[in-house]
């Protein structure tokens, strides 16, 4: 059974953008380890360190985390990863990440209908939560709230361990965000670019709802139409 020791999770970042830097902050926050790296080494994180309070450590180190793995990167740059660190990991990994093909690049067993996280799974040789992707970094940043606050927003989660899916759900509970179970790894296209659940600050219902009205016949278009709105910002 896994349990959670808010005081006392060893939580590793990969990714120190604007998802991976707002979860350092929440998490420290929480009492937890946490380490964070990038791909330009811990030199580059002093700022980011002590503002969050995060440790800046390599991707290796990062990797190797014992209760859980939050990888918050481009999905082209997965193949970079330690995959040989993240195979042999006994921890919750956490994928975080979207595809976008004009800044990923075609991956073709995405095109042809599976999903990024199955395909992240594949590369890193192991298993998956699907989180945090579905927020904007701001709100992530900004828009926590109490339990009890009656407009929390909501964040879904897919994945096809269920004490893990519970593990990460707890925490999203903790840090702030109402948590949805999204279902399998293989549904987590529904919290994906331009469905209904993506980055629109739904709270519980409203949230379940979005998920329950995605179209899988229109997954390709509708990606393909987040694709060329989000292209000028890559």
């Amino acid at each position: 059974m896994i349990t959670i020791n808010k005081n006392n999770m060893e939580i590793g970042i990969i990714g120190s953008g604007n998802i991976g830097s707002a979860l350092a902050g929440h998490l420290t926050k929480l009492g937890h380890r946490v380490s964070i790296a990038n791909s330009r080494g811990p030199e580059s994180l002093t700022e980011l360190e002590s503002k969050t309070g995060a440790q800046a450590v390599t991707v290796e180190t990062a990797a190797s985390a014992k209760e859980i793995v939050i990888i918050a990167i481009p999905v082209r740059a997965m193949v970079h990863l330690p995959s040989h660190i993240l195979s042999a990991s006994t921890a919750t990994v956490i994928d975080a990440g979207n595809y976008y093909p004009s800044r990923d690049g075609k991956i073709a067993e995405i095109s042809n209908g599976k999903t990024d996280s199955e395909w992240v799974s594949k590369v890193i040789g192991h298993p998956v939560i699907k989180a945090f992707n579905n927020i904007v970094a701001q709100s992530l940043a900004e828009k926590t709230s109490p339990k009890e606050s009656s407009n929390r927003i909501a964040l879904s989660i897919a994945g096809d361990n269920n004490e893990q899916k519970r593990m990460v759900m707890k925490l999203i509970d903790e840090i702030g965000f109402d948590p949805i179970d999204g279902g399998s790894l293989s549904e987590s296209w529904r919290q994906q670019p331009g469905e209904p659940a993506y980055c629109q600050d739904l709270d519980r219902d409203k949230l379940k709802i979005a998920l329950q009205v995605a179209d899988i016949s229109n997954r390709a278009q509708n990606l393909a139409a987040a694709d060329e709105m989000a292209r000028p910002y890559f």
